[in-house]
Parts: C-alpha cells; structure tokens; sequence
C-alpha cells in the first residue's frame, strides 16, 4: 500500500539528525546535536503554565495579551508600528508560522531565494507548496554574503526569500550593510521576505539583532516569524507567532486554525509571563550562553577542530573538522558517537547550493563535507561531561594523517 503515499511525502525522509540522534541514544551519547536545552526553563513561566491548568484553561483558545506584548516590544526594539488586533498570528511554535506563512503566499512555480548553509525545514515547506527553492551561497569561513551574487538570483519568478538571523547553522548575525542588500533586492523586485527570528535574543560580543522588517519599505513586505522556543527554553511548548502587514497576518490566521486550531491554551497563558521578563532575564540569557560558547569553543579546539567563525548569536557553534582529518562529517559524527560517546550534526545535511542554478566545481563544494554542527544550549554539566570524553579523541590517530 506504499503507492498509496502522497508525490509530497515520499519525497520526505529521516533527516541525518534524526538517525544520527537514534544511534546516539543506542550508544548513550551525549546529545550535542540538538537544539533544546537539557536545563531547567525559568520557574516562574512553569508555575505560569500549573496556575493555567490548574484553572483549567484547557480549551481552544486565543490570548490576545500575546499579541499586545509582542507589539510593544517590536515598538522598543525595532520602532516598527504593529496593529496587535490585526498584524499578529498565534500559532503552534516558530515552525508552523514559517509553515502557515509560506501556505499564504507561495503558489506553485513561484521561486524563493535562501542563504546556504540553511536549516533543513525551509525547503520542505516551500517544496510542500510547490515553491521551487533557490539557494545561495554563503561565503566560507565567515559566512559573507556578496552583494553581486545575490543580485543574480532574483528572476520575474521569485516570490520571497528567506532569511535566518542569528543563523542556524553558523552562529552569524547578519549585518546591517547585508540587509540593506536584502532589502535593496526585494523592494527592487517588489518580493516578500519571511525572515526566522528565533534567536532574536541571543547574541553575543555587543552583536544586535536587526529586523529585516526595521529597514525602509521591508515592514509591509515582510512576515517575521519567532516563538518562546529557544528564548525561554521550552521548545516542546510549541508557542509561537508570525507578525506581518494585515493581508498577509489574516492569512496565516485562517491556515493556522485550518490545520491545528489553537496553540496549547496553558502554555499561551504562561507566555504572558514570559513575554514581561524584566531586562536582567535577557541580559542573563546573553551572558550565560556567551559563556557556554566560549567554553564549546576552546574544548573543540583543543582537539583539532579549526573555529574559523566564532558565532555571534544563536546556540550553535558550526566548526571544521581537524586540518589533517581524513573522514567526511558524517564518518567523523559516526566515529564521535561510537569513540566518544557524543553526538553533534554533519554538516552536509545544511548544504544545498548543488540545487543553486550557480554553477559550481567539486571542489568548490569540498567545504559542505567538512564541517560539523554542535549544539550548547545544555547545562554546563552536560558540556563538561562532553569534553572529558572528546579529550579522549585528542591523540586518536583515525581522525588524522599517519
């Protein structure tokens, strides 16, 4: 009855990260390869969310407090106006806003342009609407993004692009200069942008998140999408929101309650909480997540991973395999979670400038297999234990040259 599967489905397979996370939990790896925290979420949005069930705010549900929060902080940090009664849709975390957004406005045919390296998602629900995705190409090893070469990807066709700042996988905080060439591009070709925002709140070394939607003529043409996920560390609450010009925030709307009706009514309560953290909560998030890249950063290197791009946001760190390191990332991850015990993302699975119409040599691509994604939103007890056991592959001759 395998026939019977939809064009679409079987076009989906278990991504590298969800087989490499089930030979990790085989091996009882420690799980660097995942982005959720291992640590406990602030308590006071816990209690929020008891409080919410014990009063059994347990039905379909729309809190519009959310949205009047989300309002006056999009006010303070970026100066953009949002109507929160019109401008804002509540839905089932980040994912299913970046989903719902790309449902409103890709119709079959239409191309949208996005960075490479890029997270695996993006594709699926642009190739799910039948969108054809365009890919690229980031500039190694600090992830630039040329000017002219963006330029040559916009065509009569293209309907959006996508943008991810911080960026997964590579900790970069796009710059303003970038995203006045971002936006120069789709004012030009009179494009939407729908930007990933996640780790609007996470950034490092003085680095700012700038909204793509603050620069001049981007807000009536962007949907910005973000959730509680990474910022308050409770990414199975499935909390989140897309914010856009009306026409494009009521479509969402109406496709969020198509597919799953409500976000989880106790977990939109403890928003409220959430949402109203005072600066110091903020400051805090900074400072102890700079403090476990910092840490990541020297126990990687000290086993001969080459950290050419320091991130400068988000919670990963996306590092290059040892100079003299015979293996491709998927063959090294396999080794770390046999060896080692620990278990991080090849970063090939991020890759996809080959689908790109920039014609591009083998060995110009060589770099997609050498790099490896690895996770620090974990407790620093977790990272701890992880370094004991990479210190382990420091002198282990099958990673190098003999």
């Amino acid at each position: 009855m395998e026939e019977k599967l939809s064009s679409v489905a079987k076009k989906f397979t278990a991504s590298p990260i969800q087989e490499l996370s089930h030979l990790a939990q085989r091996c009882n790896a420690i799980n660097l390869a995942e982005g959720f925290p291992d640590f406990p979420a602030p308590l006071q949005i816990k209690n929020a969310a008891v409080s919410a069930i014990n009063s059994d705010f347990n039905q379909y549900r729309h809190v519009q407090g959310i949205c009047d929060h989300l309002a006056a902080t999009m006010k303070k940090m970026h100066e953009l106006d949002v109507n929160p009664l019109t401008d804002i849709a509540i839905c089932c975390g980040q994912t299913e806003a970046f989903a719902a957004a790309i449902f409103a406005v890709i119709d079959p045919g239409d191309e949208v342009v996005l960075f490479d390296p890029s997270y695996e998602t993006y594709e699926g629900c642009i190739t799910m609407a039948g969108g054809v995705p365009v890919y690229v190409a980031l500039d190694p090893p600090q992830w630039t993004l040329c000017p002219g070469k963006l330029l040559k990807f916009f065509t009569g066709k293209t309907k959006a692009i996508v943008l991810n700042s911080p960026h997964n996988p590579t900790g970069k905080v796009f710059s303003k200069e970038e995203l006045e060439v971002i936006a120069e591009a789709c004012c030009r070709w009179d494009c939407l942008a729908i930007t990933d925002e996640v780790y609007e709140h996470i950034t490092f070394d003085d680095k700012k998140h700038i909204s793509l939607a603050s620069l001049p003529g981007m807000q009536k043409r962007t949907i910005i999408t973000s959730s509680l996920s990474k910022t308050f560390s409770v990414t199975g609450w499935r909390t989140g929101w897309a914010i856009a010009p009306a026409f494009a925030a009521s479509a969402i709307r109406n496709i969020h309650v198509k597919i799953t009706d409500s976000a989880p009514a106790p977990f939109q309560e403890a928003a409220l909480t959430a949402l109203t953290s005072p600066p110091e909560y903020f400051e805090g998030l900074k400072k102890e997540y700079e403090f476990k890249r910092d840490f990541i950063v020297k126990v990687l290197t000290s086993i001969g991973f080459q950290i050419h791009f320091k991130p400068q946001g988000s919670i990963f760190l996306f590092a290059e395999l040892p100079k003299n390191c015979l293996l491709s990332d998927v063959e090294y991850v396999k080794e770390l979670i046999k060896e080692a015990g620990v278990v991080a993302v090849p970063g090939c699975g991020f890759f996809h400038t080959k689908l790109s119409m920039e014609p591009l040599s083998e060995a110009s691509c060589s770099y997609q297999k050498r790099y490896v994604r690895f996770a620090f939103c974990k407790s620093i007890a977790t990272l701890a234990t992880a370094a004991q056991k990479l210190s382990d592959l420091k002198n282990a001759t099958r990673y190098e040259h003999s």
